[in-house]
């Protein structure tokens, strides 16, 4: 049973899964609403994930449009099995892109000419918030917990969700299955960072 509480969310999530399949044909005009509802979230998203440095070489948005343009360039393999899971792919692609802007970042010559009171690494905005150490835990105890519990937690903690946008997404029957999804989820998620903490 759908929830009916937010009409809105349910065509939104209709939308996007025929969006993908019109993108799957062809369709740019598709393609072009997927880009314009996705990368403003994922933007705010990333704000902060790269270091000073990073973001002075290779401006953060254009690195988030380049990834979600190679996402839905590789749309064809993936299979959406909720609309969460899309979010999830768009994630994994944008963070997949910052981590490797970072490794070209630290292989590139010259980089001293740039800027001498510029570090040239150093915390992102997000790692000196919560540190680098407790960023690696959450990540490996993210990448370990099942796709539901992975997509509830990015929606609700990474992307500010509501419950009722999280059930619609995942399928729940009501906000409230949605908000003990996440808090499961996110004990589950707890438990893993202690084990993965050094």
């Amino acid at each position: 049973m759908k929830n009916d509480s937010n009409p809105d969310t349910e065509s939104e999530v209709e939308s996007t899964a025929i969006l993908l399949g019109r993108v799957r044909g062809g369709d740019i005009a598709a393609r072009n609403d997927l880009v314009a509802r996705y990368l403003p979230m994922l933007r705010r998203w990333s704000h902060g994930r790269l270091p000073r440095a990073a973001r002075d070489l290779n401006d953060t948005d254009d690195l988030v449009q380049v990834a979600l343009i190679r996402a839905l360039n590789r749309v064809e393999g993936f299979v959406p099995q909720r609309e969460g899971a899309f979010l999830a792919y768009l994630r994994t692609t944008v963070l997949n892109s910052v981590r490797d802007e970072l490794r070209r970042m630290a292989r590139r010559p010259g980089r001293d000419s740039l800027d001498e009171r510029m570090p040239t690494s150093g915390p992102s905005l997000v790692e000196r918030a919560i540190g680098r150490e407790m960023l690696e835990a959450y990540e490996a105890a993210l990448s370990v917990l099942p796709e539901e519990h992975q997509e509830a937690v990015i929606m609700r903690v990474e992307f500010g969700y509501t419950y009722p946008e999280i059930a619609e997404a995942l399928g729940s029957p009501t906000a409230n299955a949605a908000r003990m999804t996440v808090s499961r989820a996110l004990i589950r998620l707890a438990e893993e960072m202690d084990e993965h903490r050094p």
